[in-house]
């Protein structure tokens, strides 16, 4: 696949996704409103084994990004080369999310692994848009899983904008759960974090 031309590339992609599509998880998807031009209702395990057979090149990230097809937007970040992806169109990206489900699998994919993750996760956490902030919420669950210890100034930062997140009304309950597993996930880091989230979660009760 890798010599042929990008839209031909594209072609034998959707070739492989009829080949594994699953019509009643489709169907599930649009019902919860996964309202995609075309979901084939392929689950992520199976895009994962079928991104190790496809091209990881910027150019068709970044032309599977743009489809309204389901499958091919959560194809983009498993292909994108991490050492193409600056700040700037990791920025673009997250403004362009659709879903849930997208946000996810950009952080786990892509996100996470960059040199800038950190400062993008800062940023967004204070964001308008709910979605930004899930994305900023998954990202530093991620990067406190792998151990990153945040300074005073950020972890005092960080627990500000928890405690808005947990307490504001008419919040997606996804979004609370999200914040709330990255606080626990926080407090894994060592006994002052544990400290500090126990004291903001008896705060919250």
């Amino acid at each position: 696949m890798q010599n042929l031309p990008l839209e031909d590339q594209i072609r034998e992609i959707k070739k492989m996704l009829r080949a594994t599509m699953n019509g009643v998880l489709s169907g599930s998807m649009r019902q919860q409103g996964l309202t995609y031009r075309v979901n084939f209702g392929v689950d992520q395990p199976r895009l994962i084994e079928l991104s190790d057979e496809i091209p990881h090149t910027a150019a068709l990230a970044a032309k599977l990004w743009k489809e309204d097809i389901r499958e091919l937007r959560l194809l983009a970040p498993m292909l994108m080369p991490r050492d193409e992806m600056d700040e700037e169109l990791a920025l673009l990206w997250i403004e362009q999310l659709h879903f849930a489900e997208e946000a996810q699998v950009l952080v786990m994919h892509l996100l996470c692994h960059l040199p800038f993750a950190s400062d993008i996760a800062f940023r967004l956490v204070a964001s308008e848009q709910p979605i930004s902030r899930l994305v900023a919420w998954l990202l530093l669950g991620r990067l406190f899983m792998a151990q990153h210890r945040p300074s005073q100034r950020d972890a005092d930062e960080l627990l500000d904008h928890l405690e808005s997140e947990l307490t504001a009304q008419g919040n997606d309950p996804e979004l609370k759960r999200t914040a709330l597993n990255t606080l626990y996930k926080f407090m894994d880091l060592g006994a002052a974090e544990t400290a500090r989230g126990e004291r903001l979660l008896e705060s919250l009760s």
